[in-house]
């Protein structure tokens, strides 16, 4: 996130808001950079990704569905925007402790083969490791105790559309975000490499809600694709991955896709599945 904020600093924070006796390493100043900074840039990366998709790849057929509420997602967006502002404050404390140099984020790759194979391994680390953690924090916010305080918003859309992919309560969206800070602070990442998961994370968050069912057959028993996810949307109880089914199938949770929504007659399953 310091990259983020060096550009910012350079060609809008110093130039046009802050006198220049204030120093750009002030940790107030960086407080108050990383939470301008995350809420815009975090609306603008939702509104966009969930825009695009709504318009270029959603089934437009689902506002049919019986259980797609009127003015869903008009709803949906007024939703996750009240959540962001809340959502960042713990986000930014973290990214605060990346900024002062706490987490495990780096600079330069060895100029060597092995030095980008190992940020690609990295890479495919973070995916595994986060999906294995998002699996645990989503399955303990649908326990009974839990689900109704925290979870219950995110399912008042049983049928999605993109909009919904950040229309969370602030505790459950701030929940189901902390593995991918928590990643930095245990293991090595580059910042660039790290920065790009955050963007490529988001688009897959929409892409899960946008009732497209594009995952390749051959790869459909592996991949938590739309389908898997809006088995869990309509369900609940079911498939709570977020880019795998493995954890959903050692937890006892994943339910086929194929087996369950041709049950859904109103708007043709089947066909998408095919």
């Amino acid at each position: 996130m310091d990259i983020v904020l060096e550009y910012s600093e350079e060609y809008f924070f110093k130039p046009y808001i802050y006198p220049e006796t204030w120093r750009q390493d002030d940790p107030l100043r960086q407080l108050i950079n990383l939470y301008v900074v995350t809420n815009i840039g975090g609306a603008l990366l939702y509104l966009s990704c969930a825009t695009a998709s709504f318009y270029l790849l959603f089934d437009h057929q689902l506002m049919k569905h019986p259980l797609f509420l009127k003015d869903q997602v008009k709803l949906e967006i007024q939703y996750t925007l009240k959540s962001v502002p809340w959502i960042s404050i713990p986000t930014v404390a973290l990214f605060f402790l990346e900024v002062r140099g706490h987490s495990k984020l780096y600079d330069e790759v060895e100029r060597t083969p092995l030095g980008w194979m190992k940020e690609l391994a990295n890479f495919v680390f973070f995916i595994l490791f986060t999906d294995m953690l998002i699996y645990w924090i989503h399955r303990f916010l649908h326990h009974r105790t839990i689900y109704k305080h925290f979870h219950k918003p995110h399912h008042i859309w049983k049928v999605p559309s993109p909009f919904a992919s950040h229309a969370f309560h602030p505790v459950d969206g701030f929940l189901q975000s902390a593995p991918y800070h928590i990643f930095v602070f245990l293991f090595p990442l580059h910042k660039v490499t790290y920065l790009g998961l955050y963007v490529i994370v988001n688009m897959w968050s929409t892409s899960i809600h946008d009732g497209l069912f594009l995952v390749p057959k051959v790869l459909q028993p592996v991949i938590n694709g739309a389908a898997n996810h809006t088995v869990h949307h309509l369900y609940f109880d079911y498939n709570y991955g977020q880019y795998f089914t493995l954890w959903d199938r050692i937890g006892g949770s994943y339910l086929d896709p194929s087996t369950k929504l041709v049950e859904e007659t109103d708007v043709s399953w089947k066909n998408k599945l095919n």
